[in-house]
């Protein structure tokens, strides 16, 4: 591991706002009252990267609480740095692996879910590993509330078509559907919100899909 990473690492254990592996669990069902010392609705962002589009929205929406999730610290730090640097309080960051989620929320406690260009997993050996496939959406349902919606946003068309199908299949219900977010009606303030890799990825000329689905 490089001195850059070691640096980090020895960083965010002094994070007011990152918490990792089991210190995350005592918080569960108690994100908003225990650790953000709120009433405020929780929404998470999962394999969040740097962290960018979790402080982008926080700051958007200061009653509402914010937490990235990546296992990756450090990727994890740069958000969390830019947090307390800008006086975001309504962030945080955990460093998890996400197919643990259910170890560290309750039934119903999450509002939303934010999967912003997550590793498409392209190999069918990798299914599981999707964080759309039906492994994932079955922890995602429980932790959600009635009516919580999932947002993808990804520049990769097979990811795309992939939980589109999932959709299908197990009959969610599809809000939005676009394959290229930036030529369509709805590239709103939250959705135009880019990240270092979206940025890359227009540069190149990619299309952004984007879905919006709930599971009532």
């Amino acid at each position: 591991m490089g001195k850059d990473k070691l640096k980090r690492f020895a960083e965010i254990d002094t994070f007011s706002n990152v918490l990792q592996l089991d210190a995350g669990k005592p918080f569960k069902g108690a994100w908003s009252r225990d650790f953000f010392k709120n009433d405020n609705p929780v929404v998470l962002e999962l394999a969040c990267g740097k962290g960018e589009y979790t402080v982008n929205l926080a700051q958007l929406f200061p009653d509402k609480n914010f937490i990235g999730i990546d296992y990756k610290g450090n990727r994890i730090w740069r958000g969390a740095k830019t947090a307390i640097e800008d006086g975001v309080p309504n962030v945080a960051f955990l460093r998890i692996q996400i197919e643990n989620l259910l170890d560290y929320f309750a039934p119903g406690e999450v509002d939303e879910i934010w999967i912003t260009f997550p590793d498409p997993q392209p190999q069918l050996s990798r299914e599981k590993k999707r964080l759309t496939s039906p492994r994932f959406l079955n922890k995602y349902i429980e932790i959600l509330k009635t009516g919580g919606c999932v947002n993808l946003k990804t520049d990769n068309d097979g990811l795309h078509a992939y939980t589109a199908e999932k959709i299908d299949e197990l009959k969610l219900h599809l809000h939005i559907k676009t394959e290229d977010l930036y030529h369509s009606p709805y590239a709103n303030e939250v959705l135009s919100i880019k990240t270092y890799y979206e940025k890359k990825y227009l540069k190149d000329n990619k299309n952004i899909n984007y879905l919006k689905f709930s599971f009532a």
